[in-house]
């Protein structure tokens, strides 16, 4: 039978070191003969070996898998308790009667990577939105920025037609009250990683990095997530941060809890139910007990005329043309909200079209292109609506050519 190279390293390194004369009458030959039988004898105490030991010595039999069988072997070969051993061997342990002898390395190499830094360590940040000048007060605004202003953990969910402002509201509540703001946009891939964080690969080295939820909950700042009603079951993983109770990063460890001041705002055109007419595509039926986590629910509406006016006042410097415009909404609005036609013009539409008056000079070609992004059918109503408007606006400038439709809904 061949010799075993690690029953050789077995006895030299526990028989001979312990004989008083390591020489033998030999003349201090080597004796590679005995070393096998020598190194089944059953002299091992358990309780002196190390477990570095123990599975240097199995890894070398058996591999980097071992089973309770292979321990129980190696045991009876070696005089060892199996009780003693396999308590040594805890942290290799994967399940019962299963033991991965490399897993303890990996943790190792695990804990060196989390002690590394993040890959933009969060100080060199400012994320105070700036002030718009621009801003008006107007919907839900001061009871976002009371919120805010509190520093008390409220979950906050505002849901609204697209272009009303309420992503905007958030903001510059934020920038008025000096705190620091961190907006995500969710998508239906949105996930865990996203959200909490994960390793990254920055010059050469795998770094944890944390998400944008993390980042905020340690820096107690505002966590914006914007069009929630986009995201999958996935987002799921926030469960425990909306109940003000922080996180626990599986992948590295570590408990984090929320700063004082952190607060989470969702922002989405739906209220969590989809979207039955179509009109936001995409949305989602959010899980019940994920809404529930959100104590209160704003409904944001689009501003009056009056409001809207100065709003668009403050980027174009014709104050009639604002009027007009505004006037023009508020009519499209209220015939939308009777059902009689299915599009609307939002207050960000507005803004679009005064700053295309701003470029073009020209409120024609102004209303035009941004009425583009509608059917023929509904361009041609709006169209001629604000023709009936707007004393001054030439229809036929635009050079559409549209028939009268008698059954227009204005």
């Amino acid at each position: 039978m061949g010799q075993n190279p690690f029953l050789r390293h077995t006895y030299s390194k526990h028989f001979a070191t312990s004989m008083d004369n390591p020489e033998s009458e030999h003349g201090g030959v080597e004796r590679p003969s005995f070393s096998f039988t020598i190194a089944s004898v059953k002299t091992n105490d358990s309780m002196t070996i190390s477990a570095d030991y123990i599975r240097t010595s199995l890894q070398a039999v058996y591999g980097e898998s071992v089973t309770a069988a292979d321990i129980r072997a190696w045991c009876a070969m070696n005089g060892s308790n199996y009780q003693t051993v396999t308590k040594k061997l805890d942290s290799y342990k994967t399940s019962r009667g299963k033991w991965n002898l490399t897993i303890q390395e990996a943790r190792e190499q695990l804990e060196q990577v989390v002690k590394a830094p993040a890959a933009l360590p969060a100080v060199e940040q400012n994320l105070i939105p700036e002030k718009d000048d621009t801003f008006v007060k107007f919907g839900n605004f001061g009871d976002i920025r009371k919120i805010i202003q509190s520093r008390l953990f409220y979950p906050t969910f505002i849901t609204g037609l697209s272009g009303n402002g309420k992503t905007f509201s958030v903001e510059q509540a934020c920038a008025q009250l000096g705190r620091e703001l961190i907006r995500v946009n969710i998508t239906i891939e949105t996930d865990e990683d996203d959200l909490i964080g994960g390793f990254r690969l920055v010059d050469g080295a795998t770094v944890w990095h944390n998400g944008p939820v993390v980042e905020a909950l340690e820096r107690g700042a505002i966590l914006l997530l914007d069009e929630i009603d986009l995201a999958s079951n996935k987002i799921l993983c926030l469960q425990s941060i909306l109940e003000g109770k922080g996180v626990f990063l599986k992948k590295i460890g570590k408990f984090v809890k929320p700063v004082d001041g952190f607060q989470i705002f969702a922002t989405a055109n739906t209220k969590g139910k989809g979207s039955d007419d179509g009109r936001f595509i995409g949305t989602n039926v959010l899980n019940e007990a994920f809404l529930e986590r959100f104590p209160v629910t704003l409904e944001q509406e689009y501003p009056t005329p009056a409001t809207e006016q100065k709003i668009l006042s403050g980027l174009c410097d014709d104050s009639e043309f604002c009027k007009r415009l505004s006037d023009w909404a508020d009519i499209i609005r209220k015939t939308f909200y009777d059902g009689g036609i299915d599009e609307i013009i939002s207050t960000r539409r507005l803004v679009h079209i005064v700053k295309a008056y701003n470029i073009f000079d020209d409120k024609s070609k102004a209303v035009q292109v941004c009425l583009n992004r509608f059917d023929d059918e509904t361009k041609q109503a709006f169209l001629e609506l604000y023709d009936k408007v707007d004393v001054d606006f030439d229809l036929t400038a635009t050079g559409e050519k549209f028939p009268i439709d008698q059954d227009t809904p204005f």
